[in-house]
């Protein structure tokens, strides 16, 4: 979830000349820090058992946005929700980074156009590549590009996992006592493909294994659950689908209209998942899903992944974190409940990734078993990428099979 103000615009401009550079980044700065704030602040108390579960399961969490930042990810620093040296600390092994190409400005829960664009002010801000001032797509293949280059700096300690051959070595690795996380790169909203089924292979290639086909507005493939028609896919999105199938990309439907996920799990011949989200039983937001529409991914044999924040859980600590886990599992059973925090989605969080084990004591007191949290904490979401990717030589993606025509 991201929320640009109208002062960016200010910033940007200031941006774009010499002397107001450094004002502008720092104001950029104030921002981040303003935005993704945490309200209770580390160190968090943890239990042993808690500690020694996570350090001996696949942590995963299937939503942040920090690549958005301008902020170096192998640093330890005070900003945001996440980093490189927290992630290790929390024993983190998958992180999906978000990329985030257009959000509209004012945003708003409901009713929004595509007209404004937040996102080229932060770009401006940020001095992101000219490529990306006018082009959703060069934004994602940009912010790929600085996931990358995060890994190529790290001595091995960030990798980006593409195929399930990946994976399945960096989890050897982590059981063999090293230190390492995995990133997987995933599109928030398919604006990013500018209407083109082309972009798809060009998207696969910079990276791309996961695909939000809405994010706070309608787009060319489907209607967002913040849009202003409510429609489902358009015909685009539904030769989209087979399309990121073919690949062993994964569909996800957090933003998306209801239509839009009835739609899906009709075509749909793959699990799908929704990355970040909350219950509505446990709070009544339109951003959150009803029972019926957690059946229906949990059907595709995806997975729900819960997320921190307060408009997810009606809450501001992980007891309501964990009261919404607790009720997608007595809806859809533990198998198919993931985390999806929606860290550095300009957000206030409970706390930062460092706090997951206290959501872990959480979560058992709300009665979930070892098994019910190995499960929810990561190996759902092992499941799911190593089913989506096929073989382990690679997944369905590196033999591409022809795109439909537009």
């Amino acid at each position: 979830m991201i929320r640009p103000r109208a002062t960016l615009l200010l910033v940007a401009s200031a941006a774009l000349l010499g002397g107001g550079y450094t004002w502008a980044r720092t104001r950029a700065a104030k921002e981040d820090r303003s935005r993704n704030r945490i309200t209770h602040p580390g160190p968090y108390p943890a239990s042993s058992r808690s500690l020694q579960l996570i350090a001996q399961t696949p942590l995963a969490d299937l939503h942040a946005d920090s690549l958005l930042w301008d902020r170096d990810l192998l640093a330890r620093n005070t900003r945001g929700h996440l980093n490189l040296p927290r992630l290790l600390e929390a024993h983190a092994a998958l992180q999906l980074f978000s990329v985030v190409t257009q959000v509209p400005d004012p945003l708003r829960m409901r009713g929004n156009g595509d007209t404004t664009d937040g996102i080229r002010k932060l770009a401006l801000v940020e001095r992101w590549p000219p490529r990306t001032w006018a082009s959703r797509f060069e934004r994602a293949r940009y912010q790929a590009d600085k996931l990358k280059a995060f890994a190529a700096r790290s001595h091995g300690q960030l990798r980006l996992i593409r195929t399930r051959a990946e994976l399945d070595a960096l989890l050897a690795d982590r059981r063999a006592g090293k230190a390492v996380v995995g990133g997987v790169l995933s599109l928030e909203g398919a604006q990013a493909l500018e209407g083109k089924l082309s972009n798809v292979d060009r998207l696969y290639d910079a990276g791309f294994r996961v695909i939000g086909l809405a994010h706070f507005f309608d787009n060319q493939a489907a209607g967002s659950a913040h849009g202003k028609t409510g429609e489902g896919l358009t015909p685009f999105g539904r030769q989209l689908i087979p399309a990121l199938e073919a690949r062993g990309m994964i569909v996800d439907l957090a933003h998306a209209s209801p239509r839009t996920l009835d739609d899906v799990a009709t075509i749909a011949t793959r699990p799908f998942i929704v990355s970040h989200t909350g219950v509505r039983a446990t709070c009544d937001s339109p951003r959150n899903l009803t029972d019926a529409q957690l059946r229906k991914v949990a059907a595709s044999g995806g997975v729900v992944g819960i997320g921190y924040w307060k408009v997810a859980t009606c809450g501001t600590d992980a007891r309501a974190v964990a009261r919404s886990v607790k009720h997608a599992i007595d809806v859809i059973g533990a198998e198919h409940v993931a985390l999806g925090s929606d860290f550095d989605g300009a957000v206030a969080m409970p706390f930062d990734v460092t706090g997951v084990p206290m959501l872990l004591d959480a979560l058992r007191a709300e009665g979930l078993s070892e098994e019910q949290l190995r499960l929810v904490i990561g190996e759902n979401v092992v499941r799911v990428l190593r089913q989506s990717w096929g073989s382990n030589t690679g997944g369905p993606g590196i033999e591409k099979s022809p795109l439909p025509s537009p």
